[in-house]
C-alpha cells in the first residue's frame, strides 16, 4: 500500500507528527486495522494497534492511484474512546 500524507503548511512535515505519530505507525494500522469505518465528508477512519502496542485513530481518504491512500491525520487513542474500541473488539462488532 502506498501512503501519502497531508503536510503541515507551517513545518512542511506530515501533520500526524504534531500528534506524536510516525508514518510507520500509521502504516502499521492501515495494513491491519481493527476497525475501518466511514468518517465525515468521504473520509474513512481506521483504528488499530501498532507493532509497538499503541492504539491509533487514522483519518484518511482513498487516493486516485490504486492501492494508495492519503492520510489526513492520526493520533493516539486513549481514555473512553480506547475503552469503547476494546469493548467493540471483544463483542466482535467491528465494521470493515
Amino acid at each position: 500500500m502506498r501512503l501519502r500524507f497531508y503536510r503541515d503548511p507551517d513545518t512542511g512535515l506530515p501533520h500526524l507528527r504534531r500528534h506524536g505519530v510516525t508514518e510507520d505507525e500509521a502504516e502499521d494500522v492501515l495494513l491491519s486495522p481493527g476497525e475501518d469505518r466511514p468518517g465525515h465528508d468521504g473520509a474513512r477512519v481506521a483504528i488499530g494497534q501498532t507493532q509497538s502496542g499503541r492504539h491509533l485513530r487514522i483519518v484518511y481518504v482513498a487516493d486516485a492511484e490504486p492501492d494508495s491512500v492519503f492520510v489526513i491525520t492520526a493520533y493516539e487513542l486513549t481514555g473512553k474512546p480506547l475503552l469503547a474500541f476494546r469493548r467493540r473488539r471483544r463483542r466482535g462488532k467491528t465494521k470493515r
